[in-house]
């Protein structure tokens, strides 16, 4: 019975998440045939096809806009392209799969995903340490040091990121070694671990700087309280809001990524595909929803889209000076 089970889950695994070839050195000339249409992978080109129209309306917008190019819409800009190269490299996938079968392609598809997905949780982080400088340091937030600051975040993202990503292009897969094949093939086993314990530390670090922030915002509104300032209150309303949104974001970043990184650190190859595209599909639609929760609830994006739509866009449209915690 147990051997039906693992038969059929090689067959099932004819995609991105398992290989059914039987010949283990890489072969670059040899033409494989393509495999059978698996739904699983419809659903996931669908998906990546959606965030990548989600994501690019986000960062043509921040592009074209010369007054979003503050820190702030420079890291959102960062999550927005990390999450729409994530949803090409779905398509990628896709295409080359089953259309064009090239086991270079294959390994660059991987990279590519590896190195947006993790782009993707470095931005959430960085936006989240912007977000709690921004509280925290709230006199100085606005100045030349957090152009600074918001630059080296990013170059730390995309650096960790590109490198992560190039790891199994390199030559750290399991194209010549099956048994040391992870859930999600080529990837080995150590290298899934090794990205599931930075998600976990990543997202300590955002618990953390979550409840460091809502102390911040109960110690201002004790403040507010004893000094009964009105105008105040108008600020730690919009605090508040920021807190919130990131109260969301948090749940939704947990609940879409925690089932897949624990199962990559119990799960191996010799587990059910469909265990693995059930957990990793809620992992890319945080990716879906990502722009909706930073992007397009935002009222200086949502300006510039009713401008583009009502096709009056104009260099002088006004925007407000705006704080992190007012996204």
């Amino acid at each position: 019975m147990n051997e039906n089970i693992s038969k059929n889950s090689s067959e099932d695994q004819a995609s991105w998440f398992e290989s059914n070839e039987d010949n283990s050195s890489l072969d670059l000339a040899s033409a494989v045939q393509p495999p059978p249409l698996n739904p699983w992978d419809v659903v996931l080109c669908v998906s990546g096809t959606i965030i990548s129209c989600e994501n690019a309306i986000v960062v043509a917008i921040i592009f074209y806009t010369p007054a979003l190019r503050t820190p702030m819409f420079l890291l959102i800009g960062s999550l927005a392209t990390a999450d729409l190269l994530a949803g090409l490299g779905l398509i990628v996938h896709f295409v080359f799969l089953y259309c064009i079968r090239s086991e270079v392609v294959g390994l660059v598809t991987v990279g590519l995903l590896v190195a947006s997905f993790t782009a993707s949780v470095s931005s959430l982080l960085a936006i989240t340490i912007d977000r709690y400088l921004s509280l925290y340091n709230a006199l100085t937030y606005y100045s030349e040091r957090t152009v600074t600051r918001t630059y080296i975040m990013l170059i730390l993202t995309w650096g960790v990121s590109i490198s992560l990503g190039l790891l199994p292009v390199m030559g750290w897969n399991c194209r010549k070694d099956i048994s040391t094949c992870s859930i999600v093939r080529p990837l080995t086993k150590n290298n899934l671990i090794i990205l599931s314990i930075t998600f976990f530390m990543v997202f300590g670090m955002m618990l953390q700087l979550y409840m460091q922030i809502c102390k911040i915002v109960c110690r201002h509104a004790h403040q507010i309280a004893l000094q009964r300032h009105f105008l105040a209150t108008s600020h730690y309303v919009t605090t508040r809001k920021g807190i919130s949104t990131l109260a969301v974001i948090l749940g939704a970043f947990a609940i879409c990524w925690l089932p897949f990184a624990i199962y990559c650190l119990m799960g191996d190859y010799t587990y059910p595909s469909l265990y693995t595209y059930i957990t990793f599909l809620p992992a890319i639609y945080n990716s879906l929803i990502n722009p909706v929760i930073y992007a397009y609830r935002n009222q200086d994006i949502q300006k510039v889209l009713w401008a583009v739509c009502c096709g009056c866009l104009s260099p002088k449209l006004s925007f407000r000076s705006r704080s992190p915690s007012d996204v």
